[in-house]
């Protein structure tokens, strides 16, 4: 398709509305001018939840759970008992990670019990052609599926070109499934641009956040990326200019993206770019935001970013970016995410001597997310754009739920997509699907190898989410009692 020219007066204008001040200035703070906009758009309040409609039952577990497999059960059960053990979690990591399990039948040994584990109950599948397979699998049940090809970072071009080529075919085989079936081809960015080079453009738009008057010739028109207090205290001092050689890495790696996305538009496929850490989330929202720009049209957004709200920062930065998008009439698709990387932000922000970005308390990035979540459905309920709330948090499920049949979005509405991680709240899934809506599991497929990282993110965050896993194990034992009962007598 065509690119989008966004007027130049348009540009300059939303620029010069949203770009903020140096640190050193003068004059008054665009935070509280920031805030005091929120504040006059903040939408209603969700319903408590003692106040929830009787549509979200998620408390009949052989409704719930009537289109699973006992033996899917029985796995399940056992894998998300396993993961609320402390010890039992220590020792799986550590043997996921050890160079002693590196080679040899101990290696054999590790990865055959991860497979049978871990692996089938968090994983779609080794290849796309299996993961497809595990996508009609979940349609059948009434969920939808997000196509999820493994790979995470890459440190070179040629590796980069390899991964690009596991994204496209990704977008083949969706063509191939059942219409709707799948919600979203996901892509990483750090599998399709060096680490590197990310963490260099991040530096660089850091910088100049700090200095507006700092030049970047290669920057495309985008959406803020930044608010007033994002942080910034990766980057200590003016970094150099790319160089000729990382500009053409850059070119490389958006002329992947631009690849990417094309042939999204073409096969009118969604694609929703997965977030990062902070130490390279800069780039990745400056490649997702150029891209929507360019690709996104209509009511149809394409390209879809991630906000993570465990960031103190989430709320500003998206309200700034929504209304960026409004104002040169671009519809922008947001995935809603709490975060899966807590424990690294901390131990960078403590090694830089400053604040950790994360929320001070769960209760508020549980806040965070919910208002978040609250203005998107009304922002997009009679506007353009969409969301996905990717949430495990009953709590959430049920006051976004509320929210959504509250201003009209009650039934299936391609404008919200709730999604939940394959392998985890499985409840909240099938409840939310049974009471009208669009859901979707995110299902990463990938030899065992290639998606370690992910398993060691999921065995790590069951062991921090024992409110949602627990509930799951909890509804999960009631079912397959029942089932027992019914087949003893």
């Amino acid at each position: 398709m065509a690119t989008r020219v966004v007027p130049q007066k348009i540009i300059k204008n939303l620029r010069f509305k949203t770009t903020t001040k140096p640190l050193n200035s003068s004059h008054p703070s665009a935070t509280a001018a920031v805030a005091s906009l929120i504040e006059r758009e903040q939408p209603s309040p969700p319903q408590p939840s003692h106040q929830q409609p009787s549509y979200l039952d998620l408390n009949d577990g052989e409704r719930l759970f009537s289109a699973v497999p006992t033996s899917t059960l029985i796995r399940s059960s056992a894998v998300l008992h396993a993961t609320a053990i402390g010890p039992v979690v220590d020792v799986g990591i550590w043997a996921m990670q050890s160079k002693l399990l590196q080679t040899g039948i101990l290696k054999d040994a590790v990865m055959a019990v991860t497979k049978r584990t871990f692996y089938e109950h968090f994983c779609a599948g080794e290849d796309a052609i299996t993961a497809g397979k595990s996508i009609r699998s979940v349609n059948e049940a009434g969920l939808r599926g997000m196509l999820v090809f493994g790979v995470e970072d890459a440190h070179e071009n040629d590796g980069c070109d390899r991964n690009l080529k596991g994204f496209l075919h990704t977008v083949d085989v969706s063509k191939s499934l059942p219409p709707s079936s799948v919600s979203f081809v996901i892509v990483k960015i750090t599998a399709i641009c060096p680490m590197a080079l990310l963490e260099r453009i991040s530096d660089l738009l850091r910088w100049q956040q700090k200095d507006p008057s700092f030049n970047l010739p290669w920057k495309q028109d985008s959406l803020p990326i930044f608010s007033e207090s994002s942080p910034l205290y990766h980057t200590t001092k003016k970094p150099e200019p790319l160089t000729p050689q990382e500009e053409s890495d850059f070119q490389l790696a958006n002329q992947r993206l631009q690849q990417l996305c094309k042939k999204c538009v073409e096969a009118n496929m969604p694609l929703l770019v997965d977030a990062e850490h902070t130490t390279v989330q800069p780039a990745i929202d400056y490649f997702t935001y150029s891209s929507a720009i360019m690709h996104n049209k209509d009511d149809n957004p394409i390209v879809f970013g991630t906000i993570q709200t465990y960031l103190k920062d989430a709320k500003e930065r998206l309200f700034l970016a929504t209304k960026a998008a409004e104002e040169i009439g671009i519809p922008m698709g947001f995935k809603l995410v709490r975060g899966a990387y807590m424990s690294t932000e901390s131990t960078l922000a403590e090694s830089f001597g400053s604040k950790s970005p994360i929320h001070d308390t769960i209760e508020d990035t549980h806040n965070c997310f919910n208002d978040c979540s609250s203005y998107l459905l009304e922002k997009f309920a009679n506007g353009k754009g969409s969301v996905v709330l990717a949430t495990h948090n009953i709590e959430s499920g049920k006051l976004a739920a509320a929210k959504a049949y509250e201003i009209g979005m009650g039934k299936v509405n391609h404008k919200l997509e709730f999604a939940q991680l394959c392998g985890m709240s499985d409840a909240l899934s099938f409840g939310l699907s049974n009471a009208g809506f669009r859901v979707s599991k995110y299902m990463p497929f990938g030899p065992v190898e290639m998606v370690m990282p992910y398993l060691l993110r999921r065995a790590e965050e069951n062991r921090g989410l024992l409110a949602a896993s627990g509930f799951d194990r909890q509804l999960i034992r009631k079912e397959l009692g029942r089932r027992l009962k019914a087949a003893i007598f």
